[in-house]
């Protein structure tokens, strides 16, 4: 998925690349849908425990742990550029209660973590006040935005591949235009 810059992998290529039978994918999880659903809760997973760490952590101002957050979001997206698109897919594939279980493992968590960082940055006077949900919006599209364009880069860059050096440019550009409409300076 990541490779092929999309969501909808066969189980047949997959086993072509993984070396292993098609068979393991259905006895492990059911179906595609459980394979994509079990992907995706081991990324959000993650993250979510990451953001929580970043929130509760002492002794960091406000602003370096939304700066450290930011620059880690484009790395995730470097890493799993197939992230929210996917989330997206299993959400609308699923029943209402699988979708509200996604929502409340992975998603509000996410917003309640902007709630904390911008509310402290607000009360420490850093931060102007900002919306949380609209914040979600703008860092996550900007990362996913980026990540899924590799198609934009061959055909108007002649650029075939993210490399880290893109990465990083990308990370301080994304990080400098976030945090001057965040600022209260």
């Amino acid at each position: 998925m990541r490779d092929g810059d999309v969501i909808d992998i066969s189980l047949s290529e997959l086993s072509l690349r993984s070396g292993l039978n098609s068979a393991l994918v259905k006895y492990y999880f059911g179906n595609k849908a459980g394979l994509l659903k079990a992907l995706l809760d081991r990324d959000w997973e993650a993250i979510v425990t990451s953001v929580d760490a970043l929130v509760a952590k002492d002794g960091w101002a406000p602003e370096a742990k939304l700066r450290r957050h930011i620059l880690k979001v484009v790395d995730t997206f470097y890493e799993v550029p197939y992230l929210n698109r996917l989330t997206m897919r299993v959400i609308r594939e699923s029943d209402d209660t699988e979708a509200r279980r996604i929502a409340d493992c992975y998603l509000s968590p996410m917003y309640r973590a902007y709630e904390s960082l911008i509310g402290d940055g607000v009360a420490a006077g850093v931060f102007r006040p900002t919306d949380p949900q609209l914040f979600y919006f703008t860092v996550t599209g900007a990362a996913d935005r980026f990540f899924s364009a590799r198609l934009v880069l061959k055909h108007c860059f002649d650029q075939d591949t993210l490399t880290e050096t893109l990465r990083d440019r990308y990370r301080e550009h994304t990080l400098d235009i976030i945090m001057a409409g965040i600022l209260a300076r």
